[in-house]
């Protein structure tokens, strides 16, 4: 059975790369303009793709590579870094794939399109940069036998179909990167065995997994000047063809490395109106994994700041009792609100409270209030 695209926040990205395919289509160098993305999910197409369906089974490594039969999917990387001398560098390296149809066609009449985000941030600066490409020509795609993720010459690369041990390297405007990177613990299922689910009541869903353990060395050059650092990373995979429903106003994802070793994924999903939506898991790289439900988790903004003229909840407090955890985090910088085609808040976290750590927070969906 297949599905309609819902109406949901994928749909601002299905938009932009659409309109990114029209530019490229046309020879037209205007340049896009930001939608609002309210007025976008009361948007609807006729175009349909297939649906998630709880238990199917992932398995690896072929679910690293594209799903094309899905409306859109992404492969995220971020990263908490440190020089020899001990500043910090954060790092966030996405890759897009959305269909803007659902016929299977090649070459330049492809319905597959790419966008890659790279975004580097110290406490100083932040230096971000996007790429768009079409998927039918070599421009850009995913691939195994082996691993290679690629727009241009932004590439992630592997020896195998596995991605990791790998290479990311990107180069654009006074920054670079060339990391190497090292699985260093289990693959996470979210949700039930990867099924994760998005709404309470709706047949809303993603496949989901993690690698919250990976251990990143090399070097990254900022305005000219080269540093070596190392640090730990976490990498998230999603494919679905509907995110959130038509009430839900976007989410507030936190990844976190804890000081004694474990991983913390926490998200919450918000809807006028309702209590939010909750998914999460605690994870060990050894791959115990414990599930966290919609009731385990408790998130409470305790401080917004306005950003670009937006208000965000940049610090929070996150309690998950069942596993004695009452976090507070802060972030590294207020202004990491992403001046993308598709914006949002992005940025590395500090954590305290019964546990220390680091990590990254994602903020979507205020830019409609």
């Amino acid at each position: 059975m297949r599905v309609s695209i819902m109406q949901s926040r994928w749909y601002l990205l299905y938009l932009t790369i659409m309109l990114f395919g029209t530019m490229v289509l046309s020879g037209c160098d205007q340049q896009p303009i930001r939608s609002n993305s309210v007025k976008i999910l009361t948007q609807s197409q006729n175009f349909v793709f297939e649906p998630v369906v709880k238990g199917e089974e992932i398995t690896f490594p072929k679910d690293h590579g594209e799903h094309p039969e899905y409306l859109a999917e992404w492969w995220y990387l971020t990263a908490n870094l440190k020089t020899e001398t001990g500043k910090e560098i954060a790092v966030q390296w996405t890759i897009f794939r959305m269909a803007t149809s659902d016929e299977d066609l090649s070459g330049w009449k492809t319905p597959q399109m790419y966008m890659v985000h790279a975004v580097i941030t110290t406490k100083e600066k932040v230096w971000a940069a996007e790429r768009f490409a079409r998927g039918g020509i070599g421009q850009a795609g995913v691939s195994l036998n082996p691993f290679h993720a690629w727009l241009d010459n932004w590439s992630w690369d592997a020896a195998t179909s596995d991605p990791f041990p790998g290479r990311l390297e990107f180069s654009d405007d006074h920054m670079s990167a060339r990391l190497n990177i090292k699985q260093k613990g289990a693959i996470v299922l979210q949700g039930d065995k990867g099924y994760s689910k998005k709404h309470p009541l709706l047949s809303i869903a993603s496949y989901y997994y993690s690698v919250p353990f990976l251990d990143l060395d090399g070097t990254i050059t900022l305005d000219g000047k080269p540093y070596k650092v190392s640090g730990r990373g976490w990498f998230d995979r999603e494919w679905s063809s509907s995110m959130l429903s038509a009430k839900q106003q976007g989410w507030d994802w936190f990844a976190i490395h804890l000081n004694d070793g474990s991983a913390l994924m926490v998200s919450q999903l918000r809807e006028e109106g309702q209590r939010p939506y909750f998914i999460g898991s605690r994870s060990w790289p050894d791959g115990r994994v414990v599930k966290l439900d919609n009731n385990q988790i408790r998130m409470k903004p305790m401080h917004f700041y306005k950003v670009s003229g937006i208000s965000f909840p940049l610090n929070w407090l996150i309690e998950v009792p069942s596993q004695g955890l009452k976090l507070q985090t802060s972030v590294v910088r207020q202004d990491q609100w992403l001046h993308f085609i598709f914006p949002y808040w992005e940025g590395p976290i500090n954590v305290t409270g019964t546990h220390s750590g680091k990590g990254f927070m994602e903020l979507t969906g205020y830019e409609d209030k």
